[in-house]
Formats: structure tokens, sequence, C-alpha cells
């Protein structure tokens, strides 16, 4: 039986990593793994409770945040698709020039 702080640290360090990545990188393409990264971390949280409470509140949870995790990536990748259309670019400093 694997202890459940195993599952936290490991959660911890899947976020961190994912926030890291979106704090650093200058893609967008990996900006958005980042999140999703950091999304995943919460879902192992919510199962990790979930089981070591006894109820399925948690999983119930988890299937709303993959929903959102879904979405969130198929609108990212229609914008990042859509900017690298017209600018030919996915740099996010970019983004910045085009504020006016």
């Amino acid at each position: 039986m694997v202890p459940i702080e195993h599952y936290f640290i490991l959660a911890l360090i899947m976020f961190t990593c994912g926030t890291l990545g979106v704090l650093f990188r200058r893609n967008l393409l990996f900006m958005l793994m980042s999140i999703e990264l950091m999304l995943n971390a919460v879902n192992l949280v919510f199962v990790t409770a979930s089981s070591f409470l006894g109820d399925l509140d948690g999983q119930i949870m988890v299937f709303f945040v993959i929903t959102l995790a879904a979405c969130e990536a198929g609108i990212g990748l229609a914008m990042v698709i859509a900017i690298y259309r017209r600018y030919g670019t996915i740099n996010p400093d970019f983004l910045k020039v085009l504020r006016g």
C-alpha cells in the first residue's frame, strides 16, 4: 500500500513543473501542455482524496476537470493555429507587440 503523502508529493511535483512551464516557456504549444499537466495534477489530488475518504465526490470532479481540459485544449489549439496562420509565429513575446 502506497502512503497518501506520496500521491500528494507527486501531484505537487507535477503542478510545479506545469507552473514553471507556463512561466518560462516561450512557445504557446508548450504553455498549453503545461496547463494540461497542472490540470492532471489536480485530478491526481481529487482521485487520491476520494479514494482515501471512500466517497465518489472527487472522482466526479475529475470528470468536470477533464471536460474543462478538453475544452481548453480545443479552443487553445484553434487560437494557436489562427495566430500562426495570421502572423507566422507562436511566440508569446510577439503577441505583446499586438496590444498597440
